[in-house]
Order: structure tokens, then sequence, then C-alpha cells
């Protein structure tokens, strides 16, 4: 569900995209500016004045589509479902095996000395805006992916040799096999400053990825794809066994790349095309065929930690008053209301199903933005990036899932959430997902009205009852004056006999400039009690939905 995270220390009009990207499949970058050249306006039918101009644009934009397809190699997504849907045919073979016992062996300290050195990094002597650079097998990472580049001469391998890395330290060099093969890869771009090309997005174990915006540091992950995540039978981790990267022009803004997947139960092939800026951005395209049934489908899965926060009632010493990735999930609704889920640390796995049709999005977030709630100098929480999921095409019904595991520290990530498609594929039955991933940190249109800052909670003043305070902010909150009445508007979700609304007002936070929330609420059943609650002022409502479950 969560898994080890490979570096706890610190390190240095979307509807016409979609639309687009089928025609573009098997173009490279060169075919795919001259086929756009063709829409812009003057290169139609010739008009008075202008007919030899435009007759001899027209031939000259004929010819160079005409041209380049023969000399590009002509490879897309498309290629790689044919691969998946072969390998979905056979039976599944594990890739484990190539890296040898000893490597898996190794200290964390000892993997992290092995370094690739940056002047080996593919397409660095090309003048190009985008650099990549690799990482070695061992330790947790007991497979290798193939890598290969898609460029005008075809497409061909990119080979791996020890002579690529720095061993610092390590006096194993010499053991270590010729083209033993990489544990995965990072793109550099230069983000921050036109000299400098920072790392912008990470694959590396199973499926995992991730990347960050301009001003992040990195933080959760994102997964190709779930499959039966929290369910007593185990859960299923697919990997990426191949990528193939494809070569970039040289001013290109956005890099694409293709990745094979493979599992017992299943194969997909990927598209995700890169884009790197304030909010850098993923688009992912993805084509799933099923081996066997699976009877739970986790589609864009996320993955973060949450160790405790203000909501958190521990019972251990932190210097630390807020120890997370993230601290709270949010939805967006086709209706048009936004609903927040803050995270905690709970004491059993907690799995939440948050129906929804047609989703416009779901991510997890770190809204909480002060170096002081964290104090911590090392990780820096308060700059980790939030993921959020756009869907494409519309995903019909389903819900998106909420897994909370208890855990001990900060080391491991216990939070994940994904979507689940009411009606899951078959085998023989191909299904196909698109959506973007957006890596950012903070966007005042997620959501665009107020929000919840703050989630805290006590034992209260009734007995067996629980205070909630919540925080709510935002610039039209501000605006309201303190001797206005807002109304808080909670819910318990069974109504009166399963919890009891004991106490609830509202008042302005003279500190935040926002208002809060106050509560109280006593279960009347052994079983977990799902509370909501919003600010409306004279039946306008002002805020997003918070939620949150009562654990017995």
């Amino acid at each position: 569900m969560g898994g080890r995270r490979y570096s706890k220390r610190p390190a240095p009009g979307e509807g016409r995209r979609r639309a687009a990207c089928a025609a573009l499949d098997r173009l490279d970058a060169g075919v795919k500016r001259a086929h756009l050249c063709m829409a812009v306006p003057g290169m139609g039918p010739p008009s008075a004045g202008g007919g030899r101009r435009s007759r001899a644009l027209c031939a000259l934009a004929v010819l160079v589509v005409a041209v380049l397809p023969a000399r590009a190699a002509a490879f897309g997504l498309d290629d790689v479902g044919e691969k998946a849907r072969r390998l979905a045919a056979e039976p599944f073979g594990d890739a484990k095996g190539r890296v040898p016992d000893w490597l898996l062996k190794i200290s964390y300290d000892q993997w992290r000395d092995i370094r690739f050195r940056p002047e080996q990094a593919l397409w660095r002597d090309r003048g190009v805006p985008f650099q990549v650079q690799f990482f070695h097998p061992g330790l947790y990472y007991n497979r290798t992916v193939r890598v290969n580049v898609v460029e005008a001469k075809g497409v061909h391998p990119v080979e791996f040799s020890p002579n690529q890395f720095d061993y610092g330290k390590n006096d194993f060099a010499s053991r270590v096999p010729q083209g033993l093969g990489y544990a995965g890869f990072r793109v550099h771009y230069p983000i921050k400053a036109r000299d400098y090309f920072d790392e912008v997005i990470v694959f590396l174990g199973a499926s995992y990825f991730r990347a960050v915006g301009k001003e992040e540091g990195f933080g959760l992950s994102a997964r190709g794809l779930g499959i039966d995540t929290a369910e007593s039978w185990g859960e299923e981790f697919p990997y990426f066994k191949e990528f193939w990267l494809v070569s970039p022009a040289p001013r290109a803004d956005r890099l694409t790349l293709y990745a094979l997947l493979d599992s017992p139960s299943l194969t997909g092939a990927y598209r995700f095309v890169l884009r790197p800026g304030e909010q850098t951005a993923v688009d992912v395209d993805c084509r799933l065929f099923l081996r066997r049934e699976v009877r739970k489908l986790g589609i864009a899965p996320l993955t973060s930690m949450f160790f405790h926060g203000e909501n958190t009632n521990r019972a251990f010493d932190d210097f630390r008053p807020e120890v997370h990735d993230s601290d709270g999930l949010l939805l967006s609704f086709a209706s048009g209301e936004w609903l927040w889920r803050p995270l905690d640390n709970r004491r059993t796995l907690n799995v939440s199903h948050l129906r929804m049709e047609k989703p416009r999005g779901f991510g997890l977030l770190q809204r909480d933005r002060d170096f002081d709630h964290y104090q911590d100098l090392e990780t820096q929480p308060e700059r980790r990036v939030s993921a959020w999921v756009e869907p494409s095409g519309g995903w019909g019904a389903g819900s998106v899932e909420l897994i909370e595991i208890p855990s001990p520290s900060d080391t491991n990530d216990n939070v994940v959430a994904y979507w689940v498609p009411e009606k899951a594929p078959k085998p023989g039955e191909p299904a196909a997902f698109s959506y973007t991933l957006y890596w950012y940190g903070d966007d005042p249109n997620r959501p665009p009205g107020g929000r919840a800052v703050a989630t805290r909670r006590d034992g209260g003043t009734a007995k067996d009852a629980q205070r909630f305070v919540i925080d709510f902010a935002g610039k039209k909150l501000a605006a309201i004056p303190a001797d206005r009445v807002l109304h808080g508007v909670v819910t318990v979700a069974g109504g009166p006999e399963a919890g009891e609304l004991l106490e609830e007002h509202v008042v302005k936070n003279p500190f935040t400039g926002g208002w809060r929330l106050t509560f109280q609420v006593r279960p009347k059943r052994r079983e977990p009690l799902e509370l909501r609650a919003f600010l409306e002022q004279g039946g306008d409502t002002l805020t997003e939905t918070w939620s949150y479950v009562i654990l017995p």
C-alpha cells in the first residue's frame, strides 16, 4: 500500500490537447510542427492578391509532411499498446533476478553514495532543454528497466555501464556486471534558471514516479496503477519494465515518454507528456490489458506520508509540531461542490469510499505552508509539493478511495488515494484512461472559495463527546466584517441515531482574518461516524465542505 520511500532525506486548454493526441501518436516533434502549420490562417485556399504565395506555402507544407515521416521514427502509444496486448496474452514472467543478491544487501548510505555522473547525462551534448540521469540498481530496487530513445534515426537502447556512475566510498564497482541495467531515471530541466538543469520528475521503483513545480520540493509520489490496495488477500504492485524517451527539439517545452507496465494480473501501455513550469503538468494516457479479473483497480494512485498534525492526539515525543508530506484529500465534484478530508495517522487501518459521478478532480495536498508549524530545518515539509489529478474524457461513476495506514514513524508512506471505477474492465476488454497530474504549491482556484486551513479536536466539555475546531480562510471570507452573522452547517451521517450534535458556533478569527467553526458531537454507536460541515451566509455557501470520520 504505502511502501518504503526511496529518499527520505532531502534532495536538492486541456480538452483540445487530448483530441490532438490521437493524431500525433506516431509523429515525431518535427512532423507535429509541420502538421500543425497547415491549420494556421493564410495556409488555406488562395485568396485574391495572395494566391501565388499561398499556393507555394501549401505546397511546401505538403512536401514537409510527406518527407518527414519517411526519415523520422514512427513510434507512439499504438506501438506500446500492441506490445502490452501481446504481453498480456503470455504468462507473467517476473523480471527479478538480474540484480546480484549482494547488491540488494548494501546499506541505504552505500546506495546513496552511488551517483550518476552528470557529464554522462542523456542529451547533455545535444543543446536541448532536457537531460536524463539514471539510478543504479540495488538495495530496494531489485528489478532493472530497459530504456530506449526515439529519434529521427530510429529507436535504440540506452546501454548501462558502471563507468557512468561514481561509486563514492564503495569498493564494489568492479563487481557490478556490464550491461546490468538501470533501476530508473530522472529528468532535468531549467525550471528556475536558464543555466541550471533542475530535477523535475523521477521514475524509480515499481510504477512510482514523482515531480515538482518551480518552487516546491519533492514529497508525495504517484503510481502507474494500484491493484487490490488494502485488501485482505494482498496488494499487487505492477511495475514499469521498459521506457521509450522521445528525443526533444532544441526549444522544446515538453518531453514525451512511453512506458510498458507489467504485473501478474495485467499489462499496460502509458504515454507521459511532461510540461515543467510553475505548476508542472504530466499528461497521462494509459491502455490496460487484463490477464485475469482484478477485483479492485486503482486509477491514478497518489501515495504520501502523514505522521502527525494539529488534529492528531499523539502519545509520543517529537520536537516537531507537525510531520507530514500531505495534510488532506481534496475532491471536486461535477455538481460544483469541493470536499476537504484532513488526513490523520489512525490507530487502525481506515478505508474511506467517497462516491463521485464524473469527477472533476482529486488530489493529496500540502496546504500548511508555515515553517513554524513544522520546525524542521532539514526536510522543510512546508515546501512539499501537492498533486492534483484532473480526469479527461469522462470517467463515469465510481469513487475515490482514501487509505490511511497506522505508522510508528515518518519513514513510510502511509496514505494512498486513487479512483476506483464502478465498472471494472474485464479480461479481453481493453480499458483506457486519460488524465493530467498537476504538481504545485498552492492554487487559489482549488478550491475557488473558502477553504479549511486547520482542524483541531479534543474531548470537549461534554461526556463521551469530541470537540472540533475548524478554521476557514480565503479572500472573500477575510472581507466579511466581524459583526456579520455566518452559520455553520454541520451534518452527522446517519442522523441523530448515529450521533448527537451538542454545540455549534461561528466566530471571526482576528489572527487569521478567516472564520472559526466550533462544534461538539457525541457518537451513539461503536462504529465509524462521518461528519461534514461548511459555512454559509444567507443561504450562500462560502466554503468547501469539510469532512471527517470519527473511529470508535
